[in-house]
């Protein structure tokens, strides 16, 4: 199986759900939420229902059959990573302004540690490049993925409640 990264589609939509859910419960001790739970917790429903509305963007990076023997035939997503524009009314928790996208980003618990996350969060942000736009994001102080983030150009730009929210410049 190879791995590749592809755009997300409106199909989607419940896989980014369960991504989600992921990226709220990252610490491995943490609580799963079922996506009931994901989509009945308003800050966190706000990151993702009626995906895709305009201005959505995401990719979701999948392990494909290659056509080698003892190849799995089925695909099988690893890991999401996308953004949503907000309104400062409805702002999520890494807000910076109406015209930046917030970032959210997950893999796969089983995945974790092999490369996944930064293959979602370069190919995100090679499109955001394209685009010229500024993207943001929100981590918690404490999570290992503020290495990520800071390889990736992304800066601490506010603190508040354990958490950064930082921002990248296309």
């Amino acid at each position: 199986m190879a791995v590749i990264v592809r755009p997300a589609h409106a199909a989607d939509a419940g896989f980014l759900v369960e991504m989600l859910a992921e990226a709220a419960a990252w610490r491995p001790d943490s609580p799963r939420l079922s996506a009931r739970q994901v989509l009945d917790d308003p800050s966190l429903a706000k990151y993702i229902a009626g995906w895709p509305r305009v201005g959505d963007h995401g990719v979701v990076a999948e392990k494909v059959p290659t056509g080698r023997s003892g190849d799995d035939r089925t695909p099988r997503r690893l890991g999401a990573a996308w953004w949503r524009f907000f309104d400062p009314a409805a702002a999520g928790y890494g807000f910076v302004d109406a015209t930046i996208p917030e970032v959210s980003i997950a893999v796969h618990p089983t995945e974790r540690g092999r490369g996944v996350g930064g293959r979602l969060l370069a190919a995100l942000l090679a499109d955001a490049t394209a685009r010229a736009v500024r993207v943001s994001l929100s981590v918690e102080i404490e999570n290992p993925a503020v290495r990520l983030y800071r390889r990736h150009g992304f800066e601490v730009v506010g603190e508040a409640d354990g958490a950064f929210t930082m921002l990248r410049e296309p």
